[in-house]
């Protein structure tokens, strides 16, 4: 698989590209997939739906790998928060972890719960081509803590954040929960076929340095450890976005390093590529207009070269009003520009 040997540094024909929410709205095909549904987590709880939403970009964006179309929510979920999905505010968790007691409610093993996400993997992987990779992924133990203890978005992280400087050791308690239920469901993830993972820490921008290490980055680490350990053939891609400052102490066992769209790339091929593929990282937006897109694309493929060492992907994920004809212009042209 292209995308695997390329996670490993391997020479591969050309530098392969996915993209982040490949899946989503701006697909005439998903919406339709998506209204048959009805609502957003019945689509994820229902395995030929999500599998099919899943394989689509592949099969019409030529991408060369799919990512398994799922929430990074269902873990908080099927720990026993109750989530509802507000159109215009996102997801809402009604009653927020605040207090030991609400700590100790939460159950424990949510990767047996979550059987319709394997059950989609093995559809996928079933149907998927097999020169193309699958991904599974999590959400980064910080980001998964902040929905639960904000409940919900947030701009000022205000409730956990106080949390981390209050109490710490309730903060690192519920960090070692998710951190250990993350492990489990990406293990399963493994198990039932996909051939790579991603953990996304949305908001790891939110943490000044020392804390971001301390509550955030240190359980990513031990993730990807726990899971090298166990299948050093399984490439683990970590995302932490918006920490271009912290780049000089990243550290740990893990294969790709996901660059977001903040962080210029030239400072990320300087701190970090002796030591990890990096995965990135061009600005979504510019998929508005194709003159944007093959600027933004050109520029990468210099910086990186067109050899090993380099993932093509955008810097955070697709918009929903995206225009189909340029997200296939993009795979295209990053095919093209990169071909050995």
């Amino acid at each position: 698989m292209i995308f695997v040997d390329a996670c490993f540094k391997k020479e591969t024909p050309y530098t392969p590209i996915w993209m982040m929410r490949q899946a989503g709205r701006y697909l005439p095909e998903y919406m339709e997939v998506r209204n048959k549904a009805g609502d957003f987590l019945t689509l994820c709880k229902n395995p030929e739906m999500a599998a099919e939403v899943t394989l689509q970009p592949v099969e019409i964006l030529n991408v060369d790998a799919a990512i398994l179309f799922s929430d990074i929510l269902v873990i908080p979920l099927e720990m026993g928060m109750e989530l509802r999905f507000e159109k215009g505010e996102g997801p809402v968790f009604d009653k927020p972890i605040r207090t030991k007691e609400d700590l100790n409610a939460l159950y424990e093993y949510p990767e047996e719960r979550l059987g319709y996400v394997y059950e989609t993997i093995k559809l996928v992987r079933d149907k998927l081509p097999k020169e193309k990779a699958l991904i599974g992924f999590s959400g980064a133990p910080w980001t998964l803590a902040t929905y639960m203890v904000e409940g919900g978005g947030s701009k000022t992280y205000a409730n956990i954040k106080k949390l981390i400087y209050t109490d710490p050791e309730f903060m690192h308690d519920l960090m070692r929960k998710i951190t250990e239920a993350v492990k489990a469901y990406l293990i399963k993830q493994i198990e039932s076929g996909v051939n790579a993972v991603q953990i996304f820490d949305s908001w790891a921008s939110a943490l000044e340095k020392e804390k971001f290490f301390e509550f955030s980055w240190d359980y990513m680490v031990d993730i990807a450890e726990f899971l090298k350990e166990r299948y050093p053939h399984i490439p683990v891609i970590l995302f932490p976005k918006g920490i271009g400052g912290y780049l000089d102490s990243i550290y740990g066992r893990f294969d790709v390093f996901g660059v977001d769209w903040g962080t210029p790339i030239e400072l990320a091929k300087k701190h970090l590529s002796d030591r990890y593929v990096l995965q990135g990282n061009m600005e979504p937006t510019r998929l508005y207009s194709k003159e944007a897109t093959r600027e933004g694309v050109e520029k990468i493929v210099q910086t990186m070269g067109a050899k090993p060492g380099h993932i093509f992907n955008l810097g955070h994920g697709m918009l929903p009003d995206l225009p189909v004809e340029n997200a296939k212009y993009l795979v295209e042209l990053v095919h093209d520009l990169t071909k050995r």
